[in-house]
């Protein structure tokens, strides 16, 4: 299953949409996600955004060996978009050292 996080833009085909972090995680929970995509701002940081899915996935794999899908980032918020792409980078090398 690909998985697309976002609360505005459409949805490609193919991908099964949803629109929190917490959605994201129970679909990643469920162990059927081949790849996600990621926007961070959703319109209410207090319900999360999408740094808290690649913090979710990172402590994961560190914890629990989770193993993890393709994680891309289609966000326009540029610093958000580097503070996303840090984790993941993380997440790939805790994911080589597992």
């Amino acid at each position: 299953m690909k998985v697309y996080l976002d609360d505005e833009r459409q949805t490609p085909d193919g991908w099964y949409r949803v629109y929190w972090p917490d959605e994201a995680i129970a679909l990643l929970k469920q162990g059927n996600v081949t790849e996600i995509s990621l926007d961070h701002d959703l319109g209410d940081d207090e319900h999360g955004t999408g740094y808290d899915v690649v913090l979710w996935i990172e402590e994961a794999v560190a914890t629990q060996g989770f193993r993890p899908p393709v994680i891309r980032v289609h966000s326009a918020n540029s610093s958000a978009r580097q503070k996303m792409e840090s984790g993941i980078s993380n997440i790939k090398r805790l994911s080589l050292l597992g």
